[in-house]
């Protein structure tokens, strides 16, 4: 399905391609905006349906009718956005920036501190989470925590903290989130969105095996080329017989998604982008 560009000059390149960072993707992308994705070599992907940035191991995914691919150069992103399609690049260093000079940066990449980012970076810069200063190192911080000031745009000062405790899920928090028992690769035995009984073989790190703590959907797990480190999180299980939730963008992506849209829409300096 092809999208309109309404917003053709307001090119956004988005830092991470992530679950949260997906949400993001896909808002901009549906409302018109032109998006290329950057990249790791080797992405830390959990749940990697509902990734755009899983291109980079895929070569092309398909996320609720937008396709993102992984694209090589700079001239092969301008021509995928040309044909409709979200072009993800392995830029870790975020050179494109200075090559493309876009309108608007997000940094989705979740990190939890500010690996790189720079108010100058753009004239619009957007960031994710806690580890930023709104009005220091970017115009905006998105809140992510989930709660009542989930997907609220911060224009002076920080995100809230990190928690450290997951979701709660059906009364699941840690106990749904698999990690790395030991350092090495991982060796998976099921795969995302499949049904799992208590005590199911779900993956192994070397001679280490992961059984399923409860019964539930398989919604993540991180690709066996990534060198994992002991307590890394690696796999996400979902108590809740939805299968269809493991293939489409979440309700928390979508809320942070939006508060991203209102940042672009409602900051003056983007309006001659929009406008003109």
């Amino acid at each position: 399905m092809a999208f309109s560009k309404l917003f053709p000059r307001a090119l956004t390149v988005v830092r991470g391609g992530g679950d949260l960072a997906s949400g993001v993707i896909y808002r901009l992308y549906r409302a018109g905006f032109p998006v290329i994705v950057t990249e790791l070599e080797k992405p830390l992907l959990v749940r990697r349906t509902v990734s755009y940035g899983e291109a980079v191991y895929a070569g092309e995914i398909s996320i609720e009718d937008i396709t993102a691919r992984r694209v090589e150069t700079i001239s092969e992103a301008k021509a995928a956005l040309a044909n409709d399609v979200i072009p993800v690049l392995v830029d870790p260093a975020g050179e494109a920036i200075t090559a493309l000079k876009p309108a608007v940066v997000v940094d989705g990449r979740m990190a939890k501190v500010n690996i790189d980012t720079l108010i100058d970076d753009a004239p619009l810069v957007v960031a994710l989470g806690p580890g930023f200063d709104a009005g220091v190192d970017c115009h905006a911080v998105i809140e992510t925590n989930r709660g009542h000031h989930l997907g609220r745009v911060i224009w002076r000062g920080k995100a809230e903290s990190d928690t450290g405790t997951p979701g709660n899920i059906q009364g699941m928090t840690h106990s749904r989130i698999l990690r790395a028992p030991k350092d090495g690769f991982v060796i998976s035995h099921a795969a995302i969105g499949d049904t799992l009984e208590t005590g199911a073989l779900i993956a192994q790190v070397d001679d280490v095996m992961l059984v399923a703590p409860f019964a539930g959907i398989l919604r993540g797990m991180i690709h066996e080329h990534v060198q994992v480190s002991a307590g890394m999180k690696i796999g996400d299980l979902d108590p809740r017989a939805q299968r269809e939730n493991c293939f489409t963008i979440s309700d928390k992506s979508l809320a942070i998604g939006g508060g991203v849209l209102e940042a672009v829409f409602s900051a003056l300096q983007i309006r001659p982008f929009l406008l003109g």
